[in-house]
């Protein structure tokens, strides 16, 4: 599931529709030991109900009030708070940073048909760039990768950095990150946690009963249906990681080739060096090629010399990250 802090946009567009007025308060720009990144988000209604964070509680109040008081005048507005000795627990950021907020009222900074657009496109896991001119507020345009601007924001776009550039507000709007474990082993108890800790959907996917079984993974989805089949039911795409730890090719090899079919940014299998050269001479015989067979990051997970489940499950967590920041 969705966080709902992560349903800002969703939020506004319902909370407008529904008559309560909506305002998107974005952080657009920030300096030093700022407490949330570039756009991050909050709604505030009419009555100043609000959902979403721009700063950890430091200046929310304030948000909140500028809000209403821009839906009210049906103008965005620009906010900017620091640090001050005397306000420093008031109106200020504790922590010494400095923000820049974006105030915009939904129907009026914000059209509708617009924001619409932007929520179908989340829904459908399509990632999407939301354009502000900060010279001209009411400016703006959402791009897809075909759009001329995509090209010029790719790398925001991969690092989930939304910020300013030549004038321009650009925020990032990414599908959710999945991972897919094949595998309902040891080692994938931990990977769970871990991974929805840093913003991962969990799936796992094992058609052995004893395995994949709800009381070794309580609260967990998992499908038990063959894994190139659960796969191609799941549709991966680029912000979808799967990891395979059977160590059995009858489960494994199936779900390598259907990961290889799709832009998935990570694959990883478990195993040892040896384990993996056998891996490689079976699918290469299968027909898969060298290039698809170097995007499989085996064994899987950063050398750290990780001994436990924890600290194996810590490892393909780690390098999955780096490959998702960093590529590679």
């Amino acid at each position: 599931m969705t966080a709902q802090h992560d349903q800002i946009p969703e939020r506004a567009l319902d909370w407008h529709r529904a008559g309560r007025g909506a305002v998107l308060a974005t952080v657009i720009e920030t300096w030093g030991s700022a407490p949330r990144p570039a756009g991050s988000q909050m709604v505030v209604d009419a009555e100043g109900r609000f959902m979403g964070s721009v700063s950890g509680g430091c200046v929310e109040g304030d948000v909140v009030m500028q809000a209403q008081e821009a839906l009210r005048a049906g103008a965005p507005r620009l906010l900017r708070y620091g640090v001050a000795d005397d306000t420093a627990f008031g109106l200020g950021l504790a922590c010494g940073g400095r923000i820049q907020v974006l105030i915009e009222p939904v129907g009026a900074a914000w059209p509708e048909p617009l924001l619409a657009d932007l929520v179908a496109a989340r829904a459908a896991r399509q990632p999407r760039l939301h354009a502000v001119d900060l010279a001209a507020l009411q400016r703006r345009r959402i791009a897809g990768p075909q759009d001329p601007l995509w090209p010029q924001a790719q790398a925001r776009a991969r690092a989930d950095r939304s910020g300013i550039e030549e004038g321009w507000f650009i925020a990032v709007h990414n599908p959710g990150l999945r991972l897919v474990i094949v595998g309902a082993v040891h080692i994938a108890q931990p990977l769970c946690q871990m991974a929805r800790a840093c913003g991962h959907e969990v799936v796992i996917i094992d058609p052995r009963s004893a395995f994949g079984s709800a009381a070794r993974f309580p609260g967990e989805r998992i499908l038990d249906d063959w894994p190139d089949a659960a796969l191609a039911a799941l549709a991966p795409d680029a912000r979808t990681a799967v990891v395979t730890l059977t160590h059995d090719p009858k489960l494994d090899d199936p779900a390598i080739c259907a990961a290889l079919a799709a832009p998935v940014f990570y694959l990883a299998c478990l195993g040892s060096s040896r384990t993996h050269a056998q891996r490689l001479q079976r699918l290469a015989a299968a027909g898969v090629g060298q290039a698809d067979l170097a995007r499989i990051h085996a064994p899987a997970g950063l050398a750290i010399g990780a001994k436990s489940p924890a600290e194996i499950a810590l490892s393909i967590l780690a390098q999955m990250t780096q490959v998702l920041r960093q590529g590679g």
